[in-house]
């Protein structure tokens, strides 16, 4: 064999071998994870290269480690991991998974902001959804100046929270999160803004009312009527004289029956001693509870109580006298069942 030849055979064995190794490669990119179920990856920030793999090796995510880190470093994904919430699908491959974390392409999570009743506790929920801090969003909400700048205090910051489901991405930071919720209050009231001319309320009054209406009660056909009491009161200059407003000046929401001793708690919340709403939502009301106080039923009441037979429904009054009948016989029934 001359040196042609030889020079010849070497190039295209050199060729078969770049064939074969290309191959291997495609088909070690195109290769599924290993997991057999939609899988929720969380990456914090500065994750090694290292602590990835252990992560994505212990969520059965990785079929074949040869075949994913030799697509991971020819990506460079060692240098570009990306921080975030990722979502695994059996159907996904090597190369798609790794381009998705090299390139930060989350997946939103799905929060579902219930009734929550104080800052705090609306914080620590967000906390256990979301990357950021819990105390970092309670100093955010906390601050005067960055609440003014969406209009708000710092007692009345609840009312940007509309109950509802959102899409977040687990890396939102409390200032983005804050800006987020806003823009979601504003579209809440696209539809309801003119509806407030006739109550002379504020959104943020509206609010603080409807989040009393949605401690009273979780009846929703009842709370026009519970609305209208309260604006009756409201016209008259009659304090509300709400009870949930002393659970929550005293701070304990477990408060089955209110004492004649509570009434006297010294808060700005305590709507016995202080005319008018409270400085704030004492929780954050449903759609429902805020449509209530817009849509208020056109009534002469000023009383309600719970009805004796403890079915979470009210009698309604007009007068001093219709009331106290009312009272009394649920202060009975609560005597009976031995409710302190």
């Amino acid at each position: 064999m001359n040196r042609k030849h030889i020079i010849i055979t070497i190039t295209l064995s050199a060729a078969g071998l770049l064939t074969i190794l290309s191959a291997s490669i495609a088909s070690a990119a195109l290769r599924h994870v290993a997991t057999t179920e939609n899988t929720h990856i969380y990456i914090r920030p500065n994750t090694s290269y290292e602590s990835l793999i252990n992560t994505l090796d212990s969520h059965q995510c990785i079929a074949s480690h040869l075949s994913f880190c030799t697509i991971a470093k020819l990506r460079s994904l060692p240098k570009h991991i990306r921080p975030g919430h990722y979502v695994v699908r059996p159907e996904t491959t090597n190369i798609a998974l790794i381009q998705k974390i090299r390139n930060g392409q989350q997946d939103p999570v799905r929060i579902t902001i219930n009734k929550h009743r104080t800052p705090q506790q609306l914080c620590q929920f967000l906390g256990s959804k979301l990357l950021l801090s819990p105390d970092s969003l309670l100093a955010l909400i906390s601050s005067d100046s960055a609440c003014a700048a969406f209009g708000l205090t710092p007692k009345t910051i609840l009312s940007i929270f509309p109950q509802n489901t959102y899409e977040f991405y687990w890396t939102t930071t409390p200032q983005a999160l804050i800006s987020r919720m806003q823009n979601e209050y504003n579209l809440f009231w696209k539809q309801r803004n003119a509806k407030l001319a006739p109550l002379g309320l504020t959104r943020e009054e509206v609010v603080t009312l409807a989040s009393i209406i949605e401690e009273e009660t979780n009846y929703n056909p009842e709370k026009p009527d519970i609305a209208s009491v309260y604006l009756n009161r409201l016209r008259k200059g009659m304090p509300l004289q709400a009870d949930p407003t002393i659970k929550y000046a005293i701070g304990d929401f477990s408060i089955r029956r209110i004492l004649t001793s509570m009434l006297s708690t010294d808060s700005p919340y305590n709507t016995y001693l202080h005319k008018g709403l409270p400085p704030g939502p004492i929780c954050i009301p449903s759609a429902a509870s805020i449509d209530a106080v817009l849509q208020n039923k056109a009534t002469s009441y000023l009383y309600f109580c719970a009805r004796e037979d403890f079915s979470g429904r009210h009698n309604f009054a007009s007068t001093s006298d219709e009331h106290i009948r009312n009272a009394n016989r649920f202060h009975k029934a609560l005597n009976e069942r031995n409710i302190r």
